[in-house]
């Protein structure tokens, strides 16, 4: 077996709308294609001996066992690899389920596609679920618990904190959006001009001065003091001479802490002579160079949550301890507490392992013990100072035990120190009566509060604080959503997404939008290149300056990773053509239209799927959508359509020579579109093609008729705003047009057009895409042999693993077969073929230049436009 590529998907994709996050490995089964499972001497037995647990597969067969009777019976490999990848993760403790394993249209060639919840862990999961399959079929020792691992190891190396986690996790509940914005807790909850952001638990609306005095518990302490909070008395210190007389001011015990410490590091409470305050003193020291002394708080430790200014919950923390059996070591309680499966290092489970720390030695040995000691029987010795859960305490929640007075006072502290998001460290007899009254003191205010011990409490009811927080992000159970328009389909799709943008923005949205020659914020192009895949998607997503989103998704990106979205407000279908065949295993239109097909069928059910009801291969798309849909047509008798409207639908029409809209028995003229620029008088059929969606569009997003007919009357086609789509150069004698049509069904969209121009001569500078199927290349010179008087056969920079020869004959085998013996010149590149043009030009003729890079052409044909315009103007002055 040859693992040949792996893909990890992140969106809605090929395999599955509703199930984004999927492993894609392309694997060769080589003479393995020839020996299914059944053919294998010993490999069911060895299986089941190694994975037990696949039992619980129930397979195509749809019972426990289902997966090993197929093994039994013969499947072949793939299928095993996929199954193998699914309960490698399982066992590592992830939550997988999905899977299949589908040919890749060549003998021996599979598509292994299993859901994964880490794409690192997914793609190991890959190549190890292959090396698992090799070991059992040759007979060979596997180490499946490396394996497992492996993938535990890289899971837990992304894998959301639980307070991150529980907004995120509320979120996606809220449906709400989730972009994760890097390796740690920078979330983006939402997109565009509605999105909030995160880290941790601070929140693109806390504020940053809060932060800043949070953060210095000095100047948190003043604040709260002043206004008449209880807080411990102290000093700020920074000098070993300073200690003694801080002491001595307040008595002992005291408290010694970091000034700007966090998560319990540094602390040391309830010192009782100088030698330990010196102790403290130098271990505060390593975390700041100010330190606070204060008066050591007797009481019970408490953690209170205030959300949105809020009490929201309250739990009582316990520093870690052990107890004694008479028969374990110190150190052998601390690892027993260990195993517990809710603890974990730093913040990734639910609690956090115990650590033994220099702090640690040194409460064991004020016992009179050492970490070999065996603790007597009953016997508790504490392990940490603190309560916190990042040194291993555990929380009991009391948030309904809390006195109605201290509500209204953990408020008023959120509201003086200004913390949206604010946790609260208490000390006090109880939280059941009045602070004020049973000489409790808050010692701390913190920003960026965890969440773990509301979350999951060691004892005592979970609290919903994740929802809280993000109730307060997006109120009125607002979602965070910008309108998406998605555009697909093999030809017009730059067209339509431009127009679209258009359209939009004069209707007043901030508009972001991708399309294959870059991504445009406010119609300033940020990325230059083809930016159709989900990256692109996502750039504009994030961005807080757009509150309308129009995208363009071709199927390279879809293929690869899916879309760049997880859902849409419209998707506009344009056609399905042959382009791109033979390439990532879409052999035919049907794979090609399943591809496209991805577009409408995530939208959501409210939102519209535009389809063009002259493309059946398009209208057949409707069967499987579960959003409402739309249609266009150029043809005013098309009997679907009709049936549609009659019927209350909704569809965009070429009627009469007018841009109409129908909805039931409604119509809406939007325009002439012998008004509209882009038709070029109405002769540009195709371009009419492509006005009606995106009218169609703006009108699902409640843009007056009116308003789209005036942005449609102010696109013009210059190669600055619709560069290489019929952009027009006039120079005396002649006309260059040039466009990006590459495909047999781009050229025959526009021979309508080239045909009603006059003109004496019109000539054709054609290439070969080197990545097309023969057949492809022989049909684009067909076409173009139908259409134009002369050709000339350019080429490009890339010819995509064929050599230029082999391109210049399959293009002419398929000019002959429709006029033998036409008129053609082949130059050597773009530049070379547009100075031949000019040079051979003759009066009155036309030629379209299908481009490739198309600002270096229009760049080069402004050289020869610019002199002779300069020429014409003198003369006529």
């Amino acid at each position: 077996m040859k693992v040949i590529d792996i893909k990890a998907t992140g969106g809605p994709n090929y395999w599955s709308v509703r199930k984004h996050k999927l492993i894609v490995m392309l694997l060769d089964l080589e003479e393995l294609e020839e020996q299914p499972t059944d053919l294998i001497p010993g490999f069911y037995e060895r299986l089941m001996a190694l994975i037990p647990s696949l039992n619980e597969h129930r397979c195509s067969e749809g019972v426990r066992g289902g997966f090993f009777k197929r093994v039994q019976d013969g499947t072949w490999m793939g299928h095993v690899i996929e199954h193998l990848a699914l309960e490698i993760q399982t066992l590592a403790g992830l939550q997988v389920g999905f899977g299949r394993t589908r040919g890749a249209g060549k003998k021996g060639l599979y598509n292994v596609v299993f859901a994964y919840e880490d794409m690192e862990a997914g793609k190991y999961a890959a190549q190890a679920a292959v090396q698992i399959a090799e070991s059992l079929i040759n007979g060979s020792a596997c180490d499946l618990r490396h394996h497992v691992d492996a993938i535990r190891s890289k899971a837990g190396k992304n894998r959301f904190g639980p307070s991150t986690n529980a907004i995120v996790q509320e979120a996606i509940k809220r449906n709400i959006p989730v972009m994760r914005l890097n390796e740690e807790s920078f979330i983006q909850l939402g997109y565009g001009a509605e999105q909030q952001r995160i880290l941790a638990t601070v929140a693109d609306t806390t504020s940053n001065l809060a932060v800043d005095i949070a953060g210095n518990k000095q100047v948190t302490k003043q604040l709260l003091q002043g206004s008449y909070i209880p807080v411990p008395e102290g000093s700020l210190i920074n000098q070993e001479e300073q200690l003694l007389p801080a002491i001595e001011e307040i008595g002992y015990p005291v408290v010694i802490k970091p000034l700007d410490g966090c998560q319990g590091k540094g602390i040391t409470t309830n010192i009782k002579n100088y030698k330990e305050a010196l102790a403290a003193f130098r271990l505060a020291k390593q975390i700041s160079n100010e330190l606070i002394c204060e008066r050591c708080i007797t009481g019970s430790d408490y953690r209170i949550l205030v959300v949105d200014y809020k009490f929201t919950a309250a739990a009582l923390r316990t520093p870690p301890s052990v107890t004694g059996d008479g028969v374990h070591t110190i150190r052998e309680l601390i690892d027993k507490i260990n195993e517990d499966p809710r603890r974990g290092s730093g913040h990734e489970n639910v609690l956090t392992r115990i650590a033994i720390d220099n702090g640690t030695l040194d409460l064991i040995a004020q016992k009179g013990y050492t970490p070999e000691s065996v603790l007597p029987c009953g016997q508790q010795v504490l392990l940490k100072t603190t309560a916190n859960l990042s040194t291993g305490g555990t929380a009991e929640d009391v948030t309904d035990q809390v006195h109605p007075a201290n509500v209204a006072l953990f408020e008023r502290i959120a509201r003086l120190v200004g913390l949206n998001i604010c946790g609260i460290d208490l000390m006090a007899p109880d939280v059941c009566t009045s602070i004020a009254e049973n000489g409790g003191a808050v010692l701390e205010v913190n920003a960026a509060p965890g969440l773990r011990m509301h979350l999951s409490p060691s004892q005592g009811q979970p609290r919903p604080v994740g929802k809280a927080i993000v109730d307060m992000l997006f109120p009125m159970q607002k979602t965070g959503r910008i309108p998406i328009l998605a555009v697909t389909g093999t030809n017009g799709k730059t067209t339509t997404t431009r127009l679209l943008a258009h359209i939009t923005k004069h209707a007043g949205y901030k508009v972001g939008y991708t399309t294959t020659d870059g991504i445009y914020i406010h119609d300033q192009m940020i990325v230059k290149g083809d930016c159709t895949g989900p990256e692109s998607t996502r750039t504009v997503l994030k961005d807080p300056g757009v509150n309308m989103a129009v995208l363009e998704c071709a199927r390279g990106g879809i293929l690869r990773n899916g879309l760049g979205f997880d859902q849409c407000d419209v998707a506009i279908v344009t056609n399905i053509a042959a382009d791109h065949l033979g390439l990532q295993g879409i052999n035919s239109l049907q794979d090609l239209a399943r591809v496209k097909s991805v577009l409408p069928e995530s939208v959501h059910a409210d939102g519209y799927a535009i389809l063009n009801a002259d493309d059946k291969m398009v209208w057949n798309m409707r069967a499987n959508l579960r959003c409402n849909v739309a249609y266009f047509t150029m043809d005013p008798e098309n009997a679907w359509v009709q049936h549609h409207v009659n019927n209350g639908g909704l569809a965009a029409i070429y009627d009469n020579g007018y841009i109409t809209i129908r909805h039931g028995q409604m119509v809406h003229t939007v325009a002439r579109a012998a008004d509209i620029p882009i038709t070029f008088s109405g002769a540009a059929e195709f371009n009419i093609q492509n006005i009606l969606p995106a009218a169609l569009a703006g009108f699902i997003q409640r843009i007056h008729p009116g308003r789209i007919a005036e942005a449609l009357k102010t696109f013009i086609p210059t190669p600055e705003t619709i560069p290489g789509r019929m952009n027009v150069f006039d120079f005396e004698r002649f006309k260059i047009i040039v466009d990006y049509a590459h495909n047999p069904h781009g050229l025959k969209a526009i021979a309508s057009f080239i045909s009603s121009m006059p003109a004496e001569v019109k000539v054709g500078v054609i290439t070969g895409v080197g990545d097309r199927r023969d057949e492809d290349i022989r049909s684009l010179g067909k076409e173009a042999a139908a259409i134009f008087d002369e050709l000339i056969i350019r080429h490009d920079n890339d010819l995509r693993g064929r050599d230029a020869a082999e391109i210049d004959r399959l293009i002419m085998e398929g000019i002959q077969q429709v006029a033998p013996g036409k008129k053609t010149t082949i130059v050597s590149n773009e530049l070379k073929a547009v100075e031949t043009v000019i040079q051979q030009a003759v009066d009155n003729s036309v030629t379209v230049f299908f481009a490739d890079n198309i600002k270096a052409v229009v760049d080069h044909i402004r050289r020869y436009l610019v002199p002779e315009l300069a020429k014409a103007e003198k003369a006529v002055a």
